[in-house]
Order: structure tokens, then C-alpha cells, then sequence
């Protein structure tokens, strides 16, 4: 049963995204309007220690005025590399470099509404390299036992579903 996408048409335009209005084909020959959000690319970075502690944002989201634990995330700039970008928004909201990154996996964390992607990638080491020029983004920024994970997440500590994923991720590739 897929649904085949005949035109779209942007109804509005910045540099973090487009609205659009697409004229949807349904397999029973139905049309349908449908409206999607065209994002640029998310990069998310992290890294977990010696210890399996992995470095996290604590953070408030005005949208849905929540609080929750994530990982360094931002846009990819165009013409930038995915991974470097990841590295940038680390040291950006951090203040830790990370060594070499690792992809851990992509999710597409809204596929009926946007088509977004958001690439996470992991570092086994990063060197700190002072306050990060980003604080803004954060309350506090904190290395957490990935032990914890999974409690965090079952009492919606990690909201963002990307987010919950990169962890989860994290805590079997380590952890088991």
C-alpha cells in the first residue's frame, strides 16, 4: 500500500526548513493533501568514557515545556560533513572535543510529518577544552552511568525519542 507523492508546493520558507503541500496519491486512486516539513540534517555526537559514563545536556524544550537529559545535537550546515558537524555541536554545547566519532545510527524521528534524519555518532574519548561557547542551549552538562539509561527513560527523563534511542543504543553496544 504505498502512497506515491505527485507534487508538492512550498507554502513557507526559512533557513531551518520548508513547509510544503504535497498533492499524495493513494493505491486506491483517492488524491489527498497532504502537508510535510522538509528539514535539514540533525547531528548528534557523544561520548562515553572508560568508565561507560556518557556525557549529556540537561535541558528545557520551550515547545513542549518539558525538561529532559540529551545528547549534543544541531543542524548540518550545507556543504558540511555530517560527522564534523557533530563534532562542532559537541564542543559547541559541551566544551569537550571529542576523539574520532563513530556512526551509531540514524533515525528518522517524525516520518509521517517531516523528513527528517538525525545521524548519531559516539567518541570513545574527548579532550575538554573550556566552557562551552553555547550554555544557552543547556542548564548543566553532566557525565551519567549508562547503567541509568533505561530507568531514565521508562520515567521520561529522556524525552526525545532520538535521543532515548542513541542511548539505548549506547547502553546495549556497552553494557549488553
Amino acid at each position: 500500500m504505498q502512497w506515491t507523492n505527485l507534487s508538492e508546493q512550498t507554502v513557507y520558507e526559512n533557513r531551518w526548513f520548508r513547509v510544503n503541500l504535497a498533492d499524495v496519491a493513494l493505491p486506491d486512486g483517492r488524491h489527498l493533501d497532504h502537508f510535510l516539513i522538509r528539514l535539514r540534517p540533525v547531528a548528534v555526537a557523544t561520548v562515553v568514557n572508560e568508565a561507560n559514563e556518557v556525557l549529556l545536556l540537561w535541558r528545557h524544550r520551550f515547545i513542549t515545556d518539558s525538561w529532559g537529559w540529551e545528547l549534543p545535537a544541531g543542524v548540518v550546515e550545507d556543504g558540511e560533513d555530517i560527522a564534523a558537524a557533530a563534532a562542532r555541536e559537541m564542543e559547541e554545547e559541551t566544551g569537550w572535543r571529542p576523539g574520532p566519532l563513530r556512526h551509531l545510527l540514524t533515525v528518522e524521528p517524525s516520518n509521517g510529518l517531516t523528513d527528517a534524519r538525525h545521524h548519531l555518532y559516539v567518541a570513545d574519548e574527548a579532550t575538554y577544552m573550556g566552557h562551552p561557547e553555547d550554555d544557552f542551549e543547556s542548564s548543566r552538562r553532566e557525565w551519567i552511568s549508562l547503567k541509568l539509561v533505561p530507568d531514565m527513560i521508562a520515567r521520561g527523563e529522556v524525552p526525545a525519542a532520538n535521543m532515548a534511542a542513541g542511548l539505548l543504543m549506547l547502553h546495549h553496544l556497552r553494557l549488553g
